[in-house]
């Protein structure tokens, strides 16, 4: 099993006992738990971390309630998806939807949480490669469907390059309409995963975080910054004080999540 796969699972299962506002009734989470059979006391410990899962799933709820919202019919795609099950928030009625990671990953997945029907599948997928749009049979560019990307708890593991190729993948493929959303660190935690209580003991390095939320624009022309978001929003009015210093001198948020769209008649 990946090293970090229990990390957002247990905050989903039982964070809502520290964290009751930011309880995302995740119906799938605590059950999974029992049949692994593992103990996530030390997770529980850590929480800061299950505090960022929380706000980070609601605000991923959020995002993909209002595209589906608008396109019914789209489909998503959750690119990293772990044991976390979206669709159980975002199902419609007459949307899509694509769970994706690892090959070892996916395995588990198949026997723990298999498709619920003809608008769900899976799929193994390596951000770390090139080519994985048209390997998972996303839509292509000329489509009129567009597709929501989901992508938590990936993007800060890979190395800087690869995750430029992700964004500038997506940025060339997306139908237009589509969105990516992503978690992000700033970059002073690059390298610093070691002091990190759930992440340091699995020994997973972070490897990419950015400097500016604009950077994520960057990559690409096509790409646009539509939201960025920092958990700080979730302390209120003392915490958003406190992260406007912060970045002030930092430039990006400790910790925050980005929504991407891409823009119409560009090479």
């Amino acid at each position: 099993m990946p090293s970090t796969l229990l990390i957002p699972l247990a905050a989903r299962a039982r964070g809502a006992r520290y964290f009751p506002w930011l309880d995302c009734r995740d119906a799938v989470a605590g059950e999974l738990l029992q049949r692994l059979g593992a103990d996530v006391d030390a997770l529980l410990d850590d929480l800061p971390t299950v505090f960022q899962v929380l706000w980070r799933t609601g605000a991923v709820k959020a995002a993909g309630r209002a595209f589906f919202a608008a396109h019914p019919q789209g489909l998503g795609a959750n690119l990293g998806c772990g044991l976390t099950q979206h669709f159980q928030w975002l199902d419609g009625g007459a949307n899509q939807w694509l769970d994706a990671d690892l090959p070892e990953v996916m395995a588990l997945r198949q026997q723990l949480l298999p498709v619920l029907g003809p608008r769900m599948r899976q799929a193994e997928v390596d951000l770390a490669q090139p080519g994985w749009w048209q390997r998972l049979g996303l839509p292509p560019r000329s489509s009129a469907q567009p597709v929501l990307l989901v992508c938590e708890g990936v993007l800060m593991y890979l190395q800087p390059a690869q995750v430029q190729a992700v964004l500038a993948e997506f940025a060339q493929r997306a139908p237009p309409g589509s969105r990516m959303v992503l978690d992000v660190l700033t970059r002073q935690a690059v390298g610093r995963a070691a002091r990190h209580p759930s992440v340091g003991p699995t020994g997973a390095e972070f490897c990419w975080g950015v400097g500016r939320m604009a950077e994520l624009a960057a990559v690409h022309p096509r790409l646009k910054l539509l939201r960025a978001q920092s958990v700080a929003e979730a302390y209120g009015w003392a915490g958003l004080g406190l992260d406007a210093l912060w970045q002030h001198w930092l430039g990006a948020p400790p910790y925050g999540v980005a929504t991407l769209g891409v823009r119409d008649g560009f090479p």
